[in-house]
């Protein structure tokens, strides 16, 4: 039973600094990823690479996301939630410090690793400290968090190049580890609180300690391993995994394409952060439009459009209507936040949504590890766009397939 806990924490007032933590750490979630893309010119110069070590960097956050899906239910409970809430984000501050202080590219692409390891630990941690914390909020604080997220996607693009004309690149790329410091200390406060019986924190720990409910919405692996047996598994990875795919490998590649077109490095980064913020649109629209729905197929297909028309847009006319082709570009990634949601509405149990959202994400992250690096050499190969975005339209496609398997109204549970 996991009533107990979440019945008490309704009445905990100590929940504000868990609060500031979840809000502090879903803003540090993507800073090392779109602080990163607008300045990749500006570090080839500085390091002598080229796209193929560019296309590297835009792979690492998926492959370090698909690895923390697959490692870090066992770390939450062999560590306990918040004490991996801490790892999460001292790994982030490290990362991007070190990032910043940076001698070459390979010091660049490991410290990347490392920053982007401690995000992908907190994109597993915040739902179940979410779900913890303020089972009275969970729909809420949800909506808060990923919110935030989106802010923490948009500000580090936008503020990318003008930060780097001003003071340099390190002080652009490193400031984002001040915030990832700033996310630190609220768990470190609630830790200290822990250790103190009297405090309510304290006694909510130790109920789901007793319970052995550490971390109760990582489901157990047997269960997990029985996804992959199921076409609605494979169609959520193949949501996941295509959209995560497109996604980064525009977010790799987006300001450097439009710097290619003709514009400047700092339109470009606004670019990035118009492409970051319609996903916050979508976020904020999806679940309840899905909700709503039967079957939310047509809203894939029409996705999946918006990205077609984004990506002709871009091929052959770049510069005659920039904003329309990422705000197209923008809306295709709807997808994803309607993934997250389908992940609810086809299972029967809090145990059953777990395993589909660890298999989905954990395979889909991993099948989308290659899309920046691929993207990137058909256009070094090829001296023009077309075959890369050949390349991302037969993705989408894949994404359609899955839609197809995961939109069908069933239950997980039923398919076992």
């Amino acid at each position: 039973m996991h009533a107990s806990p979440s019945a008490g924490a309704t009445r905990i007032p100590g929940r504000a600094l868990v609060l500031a933590g979840i809000v502090l750490a879903a803003f540090n979630l993507r800073t090392a990823v779109t602080s990163v893309t607008p300045l990749l010119d500006v570090l080839g110069r500085e390091f002598g690479f080229g796209p193929a070590l560019a296309g590297v960097l835009g792979m690492v956050p998926t492959a370090a996301f698909a690895a923390a899906g697959v490692g870090t239910p066992r770390l939450a409970h062999r560590l306990g939630l918040e004490r991996t809430a801490v790892l999460s984000m001292a790994l982030a501050a490290t990362g991007l410090l070190w990032r910043s202080l940076s001698g070459s590219s390979g010091s660049l692409l490991v410290a990347s690793a490392v920053a982007l390891a401690g995000m992908g630990i907190g994109n597993v941690i915040l739902p179940p400290l979410v779900k913890r914390y303020f089972p009275d909020r969970v729909g809420t604080l949800s909506s808060v968090y990923i919110t935030v997220l989106q802010v923490g996607t948009i500000l580090p693009a936008l503020l990318a190049v003008p930060v780097a004309a001003a003071a340099g690149w390190r002080v652009s790329m490193g400031l984002w580890s001040l915030l990832a410091v700033a996310a630190l200390l609220p768990w470190l406060a609630v830790l200290r609180r822990e250790r103190d019986p009297r405090n309510p924190l304290a006694r909510l720990h130790d109920q789901a300690v007793r319970s052995g409910d550490e971390a109760p919405e990582l489901a157990a692996p047997a269960m997990r391993g029985r996804v992959w047996k199921t076409g609605l598994g494979w169609g959520m990875a193949l949501m996941f995994g295509m959209t995560s795919l497109v996604t980064y490998a525009l977010f790799t590649w987006l300001p450097g394409l439009m710097v290619e077109a003709g514009t400047s490095a700092a339109f470009g980064g606004t670019m990035l952060a118009l492409f970051s913020a319609l996903g916050l649109a979508s976020a904020l629209v999806m679940p309840s439009l899905a909700a709503r729905m039967r079957n939310p197929l047509p809203i894939a297909v029409l996705c999946a459009a918006c990205h077609l028309a984004g990506f002709a847009g871009l091929y052959w006319a770049p510069l005659a209507a920039p904003v329309l082709w990422v705000s197209l570009l923008g809306l295709g990634p709807g997808t994803f936040p309607l993934a997250l949601t389908l992940v609810n509405l086809r299972t029967r149990s809090p145990a059953g949504s777990a395993a589909l959202s660890g298999f989905a994400q954990g395979v889909g992250y991993a099948l989308s590890c290659l899309g920046p690096l691929l993207f990137g050499l058909l256009h070094a190969r090829t001296h023009g766009w077309g075959a890369s975005f050949l390349f991302l339209a037969v993705c989408v496609g894949l994404m359609l397939c899955g839609a197809v398997l995961a939109c069908r109204p069933a239950w997980l549970e039923d398919r076992w």
